[in-house]
Parts: structure tokens; C-alpha cells; sequence
């Protein structure tokens, strides 16, 4: 049975954590995840409730990862993207 590398990330604004697995061709994004131990090294970010991907693509935790694949744990989002450019497009109308 041949084997894949997949990189396993999760940034921080301060810094990333990226963990390099070898794991079977036909593996899941889920294998990837336990393999790398992530979950041990940030438990205060419960990255089992996380949206994933592969490179920025969002995927189901069942997908197939492909060797040289990039799996990204996504932080949930400070501020929605539409509501802030709502509110400076108002500051702007307002000056």
C-alpha cells in the first residue's frame, strides 16, 4: 500500500502550527486530523467543532486527501465580513 504526506494547519494570529503526516493513500480528511495530534496541542480551541479544508476549499471531514494536500482547521470568524463593511460604508456616508 503506498503512502501520502498531507500538512495538517491551524494558524493563530500570532503564529501557525503545521504538523506533517504520512498516512495510507484513500485516507480521510478525519485520519489527517488524528494522526497529526493537533487536537492535543490546542484543546482550548475545540477542533473538533471546526470547519475544515484543503487548501482553503471548505470539505466534509470525509473527504479523501491526496498526497501534497494542505488540511486548514478554520477559526470561527471575530466579525462578519458583511456587517463590517456595512458599518464603515455608513462612517463613510456620514463624513
Amino acid at each position: 500500500m503506498s503512502e501520502i504526506s498531507v500538512t495538517v494547519v491551524y494558524a493563530l494570529p500570532e503564529s501557525a502550527t503545521e504538523i506533517e503526516v504520512r498516512l495510507p493513500a484513500g485516507a480521510t480528511v478525519t485520519d489527517a486530523l488524528e494522526r497529526s495530534g493537533i487536537a492535543a496541542r490546542h484543546p482550548e480551541a475545540h477542533l473538533e467543532q471546526c470547519p475544515v479544508g484543503i487548501f482553503g476549499k471548505r470539505v466534509d471531514r470525509q473527504s479523501i486527501v491526496a498526497d501534497g494536500d494542505r488540511v486548514e482547521l478554520c477559526r470561527p470568524l471575530i466579525a462578519d465580513p458583511k456587517d463590517s463593511r456595512r458599518k464603515r460604508a455608513k462612517r463613510r456616508r456620514r463624513a
